[in-house]
């Protein structure tokens, strides 16, 4: 499928076919569910069920954890049994886990609708970003993506809005409404999964021809590529740098180090998600064409300028100087984030062969689910020894990282698998 390389909101929905609509229609409505709860999770544990914070906290870590376990099965399984019943499988899982958690008096229960949540996370990457590879292909799979991404942060930005003014640690109720909420907007999916979209399966058969066999679609053989393993250590370092620290290094410097305000921390938030929700279009467009790979390095100086803008707010903190430059970190990481997801989930399923998207896209979700696990630990561990220079050279190295390592995986992968378009080939006249 062919598409113009400019196009906007209009332009893009068009070219879209039928499935692919279908598909993207249902990202608001999750993730608003998602925006309800997402930043109120910790405070309903901590405040209205009245579990210790530390015990709070292990809670949420079980989320990550399960999904980081189930994530390599969940890939292969795309592959054996198709894209849409693995996603079928992890929304049923969601719904189930929030509507535990909303009754959840105890820790044992809330664990239980954590942990089934934390299914539908290590299930859902690998099985949606497969799904739509069948759906949608060349520059508009690369667009689908980006704007995919724009979708799910608007909902999950109205539903954190929305979120903040309906719970009320007061009232309990409100709370077990949010999750029941939440819960149900799982359901759409599943019923766009089982009415329009019932005729797809996400499964690509093996190639006749391809007498590699089994054991060279195994884990530890595509790991063998080197573009593989490399593309696999970016992913890990942008999710330590970027996604790792948004739930815990950035916060806590904000807060301990520039002395800056709760409510600006929250204003932050808000500033990243205008800023992917207004230039996601901008830089897709832009990206369009270009070697996805230098795309990446962008990115990654575009997230070690923001990491040294925060830490000169350490150097001043508490004043207004703090709150501006907290405020423009998080504008410079919603850029950097545009880029990466206009790019990444593209360059991975162009990399893969199509019988094996599934196994491919559980590497990246993976590496990406381990940097997330691994940021708060390490930032946690920095900060609290009062190490905040040493914090901010940690993330800033891990960006010279991910450029290095963007080099390493353009040299090895083909033009059109780093984005390059193909000019026709005009045959010479005779």
């Amino acid at each position: 499928m062919t598409s113009s390389p400019r196009s906007g909101a209009l332009e893009f929905w068009s070219e879209l076919p039928h499935d692919g609509r279908w598909l993207l229609s249902t990202v608001i409505v999750q993730f608003f569910g998602r925006g309800l709860t997402l930043p109120f999770t910790i405070i309903y544990l901590h405040e209205v069920r009245g579990f210790s914070l530390g015990l709070s906290g292990t809670l949420m870590g079980l989320i990550a954890v399960v999904g980081l376990l189930v994530t390599g099965p969940a890939g292969a399984l795309v592959d054996r049994y198709g894209a849409r019943r693995v996603m079928l499988t992890g929304l049923f899982f969601a719904v189930a886990g929030y509507a535990v958690l909303a009754f959840a008096t105890v820790p044992a229960v809330a664990a239980l609708g954590l942990a089934l949540f934390g299914v539908q996370l290590g299930v859902g990457w690998p099985s949606v970003n497969a799904l739509v590879a069948t759906v949608v292909d060349g520059d508009l799979r690369q667009r689908y993506y980006g704007v995919n991404f724009a979708l799910l942060n608007l909902g999950v930005g109205v539903g954190g809005v929305v979120g903040g003014l309906v719970v009320d640690v007061e009232r309990p109720e409100t709370f077990v409404m949010a999750f029941l909420v939440n819960a149900a907007t799982f359901v759409v999916p599943v019923v766009v999964l089982l009415g329009p979209l019932r005729h797809l399966h996400g499964r690509v058969d093996r190639p006749a021809d391809d007498g590699a066999g089994s054991a060279a679609e195994g884990y530890l053989s595509i790991l063998r590529r080197p573009e593989v393993l490399w593309l696999s250590g970016l992913g890990l370092l942008a999710a330590f740098v970027g996604y790792g620290q948004m739930e815990g290094g950035f916060p806590a410097f904000a807060r301990l180090v520039a002395e800056v305000s709760t409510r600006t921390i929250g204003f932050a938030f808000v500033v990243n998600t205008v800023v992917i929700v207004a230039l996601q279009f901008w830089v897709m467009n832009r990206v369009s064409g270009r070697r996805r790979t230098r795309v990446l390095a962008v990115m990654a100086v575009v997230w070690a300028t923001a990491w040294l803008l925060l830490g000169v707010a350490g150097l001043v903190p508490g004043g207004t100087a703090a709150v501006v430059i907290v405020l423009v970190f998080h504008g410079f990481f919603g850029l950097g984030e545009t880029l990466m997801q206009s790019v990444l989930p593209s360059l991975t399923n162009d990399m893969a062969p199509a019988h094996l998207r599934g196994r491919y896209n559980a590497i990246s979700s993976g590496a990406f689910q381990a940097g997330t696990i691994a940021g708060p630990v390490v930032a946690g561990l920095l900060l609290e020894r009062g190490w905040a220079g040493g914090f901010i050279g940690v993330v800033v190295a891990g960006c010279l990282g991910i450029i290095a390592m963007a080099v390493a995986v353009g040299r090895r992968v083909t033009p059109a698998v780093d984005g390059v378009r193909q000019e026709p080939v005009e045959s010479e006249r005779a």
